[in-house]
């Protein structure tokens, strides 16, 4: 991950109500993929965002043909679409009429199984991005957080992939021109989630159940020594689950499924350096033969051929670009770190019962 010493901002500090409207929109939306605007302002190295609102979206059900796939389509491109532009930039006037913070700080979109870097997130970004430098893109992923965890990131284009991603060039010499690799694609910044101090003082007001007992207060450490405070058991037996998690087991299918698009890259570019390597020789053995033969001519007091007629006769092939592959290389990076979260419980509960489980 690329670091955050020459970002503008540091932290991002999203607010409670923002939470809730991603949440909702998003989950709402599932599986489609939710897109909208989010609005705040930068103060003192913190990026604050203060309130959003969706983009509207095109309902595909009407449209004859179309299927889920297309309503996904339609709303990852959501942010960057003209007219979504133009509605954007009238909710921000209509939240100055009413003396809200209508600062642009960039956008947020839904997530399934971590499953968000894309061209699409990426073009998105950039939009935002290369016209105001303090902007972010907000990831909720709707299916981690149904676990039970809130899943809301905070993600920035990184200024040396900006440059490339303008260029346009993603070639082997460029990309080893400028040192760039995947993992300096996008930047995450830490979140905090902020509560009004109306809210904060109701949270501190709520009535709590009173306690059955009277709990009896050690009078002096030799007290608190012999009878150390014990914690109250919650039974559950959801720890002795030994099923693999669901979301664990969908998120190493689609690990496998990105590595199988790597080596079909990485055989894509094979293949451009082999027919490379081919025409080259052709252009060498080309190039070596009309030497000798103006080594004749001239010797014969004639004029020499053109050396350089070799590039009108031979065409060399373009290289692919290495975009998709690096975004992959990234997404496969995203997937094998959401793995690592969750293999250390489920490796521990195989391990406790192998002796059960394996014969003798």
């Amino acid at each position: 991950m690329a670091d955050l010493k020459d970002a503008p901002f540091k932290t991002v500090q999203v607010e409670a109500l923002v939470v809730m409207k991603i949440v909702r929109h998003c989950s709402n939306s599932f599986p489609t993929t939710a897109t909208g605007s989010i609005v705040g302002m930068d103060r003192d190295g913190v990026l604050e965002v203060t309130n959003t609102f969706p983009f509207p979206t095109v309902d595909v059900a009407s449209v004859e043909g179309s299927h889920q796939n297309d309503a996904s389509a339609l709303a990852a491109a959501a942010p960057r679409a003209k007219a979504n532009i133009v509605y954007q930039n009238e909710m921000i006037r209509h939240l100055k009429e009413v003396n809200v913070d209508a600062n642009n700080v960039g956008w947020y979109t839904s997530a399934t199984m971590g499953n968000f870097v894309n061209s699409s997130f990426i073009e998105n970004q950039y939009h935002y991005q290369r016209e105001n430098d303090r902007t972010i893109a907000l990831v909720h992923d709707v299916s981690r957080s149904s676990q039970g965890a809130l899943s809301l990131r905070a993600f920035k284009l990184t200024q040396n992939f900006m440059t490339s991603f303008k260029e346009g060039k993603f070639t082997t010499e460029s990309l080893q021109k400028s040192k760039l690799t995947f993992k300096d694609i996008l930047v995450e910044f830490p979140i905090n989630i902020h509560n009004s101090h109306l809210l904060t003082s109701f949270l501190h007001q709520l009535p709590v159940a009173a306690t059955t007992e009277e709990v009896t207060m050690p009078t002096s450490l030799a007290d608190l020594e012999r009878n150390p405070v014990k914690m109250p058991l919650h039974m559950s037996t959801d720890i002795l689950e030994l099923s693999i998690d669901p979301f664990l087991e969908k998120t190493c299918d689609l690990l496998l499924d990105s590595i199988e698009s790597h080596y079909t890259e990485l055989n894509n570019h094979q293949y451009y350096q082999r027919q490379l390597a081919r025409e080259q020789t052709k252009i060498t053995a080309w190039q070596t033969k009309r030497k000798a033969e103006n080594a004749g001519r001239v010797a014969a007091k004639q004029t020499p051929l053109p050396e350089d007629e070799w590039q009108r006769i031979f065409k060399l092939p373009q290289e692919p670009s290495r975009l998709e592959g690096m975004l992959n290389a990234r997404q496969v990076e995203q997937y094998s770190k959401q793995i690592d979260g969750f293999t250390a419980n489920v490796s521990a509960k195989m391990f406790a019962v192998r002796g059960n489980l394996l014969p003798e």
